[in-house]
């Protein structure tokens, strides 16, 4: 499952839009009103995906929405679709987030389409790149993104590292266009409405994964009546101020971390040895060595300790991972080479020259070529859509203060994680404050029942948050309880793949609080 966790700009428009959303208009009139009204008469027309490796069933198509929902008559917007369509009798179409925030809905359908086959049982399996990402008006920070990565670790001097965040801003302002101050889940919810329009269906049938259940929340909090079966796999939170979710996310990716340690130990492999305890306290020590002396990379540039830490995080994603890992690690403690490691880390520490540099965002709203994508649209939609969702912008003496105060926090949830999460309270500095919505307005939302997963192992959404959001959410989430490894339950669990599909097909709930076995997990 394509969710990728790692770690601005226009302020105008986005005021107007805020308020009008806050304000709570009745959703089921929106495409009543005569300005949205020809985005709602809009239907998808659908041909084969172009580009090398695209599946030769996949189809692609386009939908066209307001790029600010407070002026339906101004600029507009094309979301890039994709679809494999139903290989029986359809009985309309289900739609698929990946996640993120950040991920490319087309390329993960092209990638992962054999995951959903079954679903092409009962349904077209239709996805999108949501505004700002992918083809769909993608943002970009340019060299910023550099700017970022290169100061997100600096929590020993905080003011420096904020007017690093700040330029990076700048940078992200300059090269996003505008779309920027309209890239909050809120505006990708409605969104999805009118592709729901777009493809014929009275209710949007949504499978979303890990940032995608944040979006499904949002959706059936502002069309209850037009949700239909939706599932929330790996279940973000809709309350928690940034400052938890990363210290929260630290606790998460260390729970995950000493189930990998316990596992590699068993392993004459292992690059740690075979006691599980001074497996984990070696771990901790290769960290502090590299961010007191790093290696080079391959890219040339220096590869630190926290460098290490986010090719851990991302490798602890999925269990089908953790080989990959061993051998990257040993690779670096007997050789010194780093190049297993950086590659697990996906370029976070992208080079200069690496990163498009648009000097002229496209401004007509219009599908971009994939081979314009910028090579960090993923963090920096990512960094724009949290921000976007957060209403909390404290100064610069709050921000130190919190990191003053949340270091030792953040250091008992993960000796490893916690340093590198404790940069995730800076990442908003600079931007316009978003909107309090989502932690306001998504409560007892009355859709039809809806199946919320969360897995117990999970190192980028905890359980309890699945718990939690169920709870806000009332009477119309059941909980399954996944007892395996991993970010998210769907595709690594034969269990729940089966009780999804079951609740998308044919309406069969699990009970709520029901729950997958860890047996349940290995290799679907």
């Amino acid at each position: 499952m394509l969710s990728v966790h790692r770690r601005f700009a226009l302020v105008g428009a986005a005021t107007a839009t805020l308020t009008l959303l806050a304000a709570g208009l009745p959703a089921a009139a929106d495409d009543a009103r005569p300005a949205l009204s020809r985005f709602y008469d809009q239907k998808v027309t659908w041909a084969a995906c172009e580009g090398e490796g695209m599946p030769e069933d996949l189809q692609c198509g386009k939908v066209t929405v307001p790029l600010d929902y407070a002026r339906p008559g101004g600029d507009t917007l094309d979301l890039a679709l994709a679809r494999y369509r139903a290989t029986g009798r359809s009985r309309g179409s289900v739609l698929l987030n990946f996640g993120g925030p950040g991920g490319a809905g087309v390329p993960g359908l092209a990638a992962d389409g054999k995951d959903f086959m079954g679903l092409t049982d009962g349904y077209d399996v239709v996805t999108f790149d949501p505004r700002g990402v992918g083809r769909s008006s993608p943002v970009s920070c340019g060299d910023g993104m550099n700017e970022i990565f290169g100061t997100a670790a600096a929590d020993t001097d905080v003011q420096a590292a904020l007017k690093a965040v700040e330029k990076a801003a700048d940078a992200c302002a300059a090269h996003s266009g505008a779309v920027l101050p309209h890239i909050g889940t809120v505006d990708a919810a409605r969104d999805m409405d009118v592709i729901r329009q777009a493809l014929g269906d009275k209710k949007l049938n949504y499978l979303g994964f890990s940032y995608g259940t944040r979006l499904g929340a949002v959706y059936a909090a502002q069309f209850p009546g037009r949700t239909g079966r939706m599932v929330l796999d790996g279940v973000d939170t809709l309350t928690e101020p940034i400052t938890e979710q990363g210290r929260a996310g630290a606790a998460g990716q260390q729970t995950a971390l000493d189930g990998f340690i316990a596992w590699c130990a068993k392993n004459m492999a292992c690059p740690f040895g075979q006691d599980r305890r001074s497996a984990g306290e070696r771990m901790g020590r290769l960290v502090r060595s590299l961010d007191e002396s790093p290696v080079t990379s391959a890219f040339g540039q220096e590869f630190s300790g926290q460098d290490l830490v986010g090719a851990i995080g991302q490798a602890l994603y999925s269990r089908e991972m953790w080989p990959v890992l061993e051998q990257s690690l040993a690779l670096l403690v007997q050789d010194g080479d780093p190049r297993g490691l950086a590659q697990l880390y996906g370029g976070a520490s992208l080079p200069a020259t690496s990163t498009p540099v648009r000097q002229r965002p496209r401004q007509d709203g219009g599908l971009v070529d994939v081979e314009d994508v910028p090579l960090d649209n993923l963090p920096a939609a990512l960094m724009a859509v949290n921000c976007a969702d957060d209403p909390d912008r404290p100064g610069a003496e709050e921000v130190a203060r919190q990191v003053a105060g949340l270091r030792a926090a953040y250091q008992e949830a993960s000796p490893v994680f916690g340093r590198y999460r404790l940069a995730q309270v800076l990442m908003c500095y600079g931007r316009p404050k978003g909107t309090d919505y989502i932690r306001e307005k998504v409560r007892d939302v009355p859709a039809p029942k809806m199946l919320l997963v969360g897995t117990r192992g999970d190192p980028a959404t905890p359980y309890r948050w699945t718990v939690e959001t169920a709870r806000r959410l009332g009477p119309s989430a059941v909980v399954l309880d996944n007892r395996g490894e991993g970010h998210t339950g769907y595709a690594s669990s034969k269990c729940v793949h089966r009780k999804v599909d079951d609740f998308l097909l044919y309406g069969a709930l699990p009970a709520d609080g029901s729950s997958c076995g860890p047996e349940d997990t290995d290799g679907y």
